[in-house]
């Protein structure tokens, strides 16, 4: 039998995490749900990624809706 990882991040890099909240909710609903700048201010993956991979608070933030929210990422 494999031991696979419980952690729902494990294989999941920070660029994934971002496009595919982005494609779910957008921008603008990213921008209420995480209130950060990456994600009001002209917004883009790139620019969000550069803030997210220097920025912990927000990565962790970013993380943990993408787990929150994976429920409804099965049901597309």
């Amino acid at each position: 039998m494999e031991n696979q990882s419980k952690d729902p991040l494990h294989g999941v890099t920070l660029q994934k995490i971002v496009e595919t909240l982005v494609d779910y909710y957008g921008f603008d609903t990213l921008g209420e749900l995480i209130p950060v700048k990456c994600f009001l201010s002209n917004p883009s993956v790139k620019s969000s990624l550069t803030f997210l991979r220097k920025t912990d608070w927000a990565r962790k933030k970013v993380e943990d809706l993408y787990v929150k929210s994976l429920p409804k990422f099965a049901k597309l």
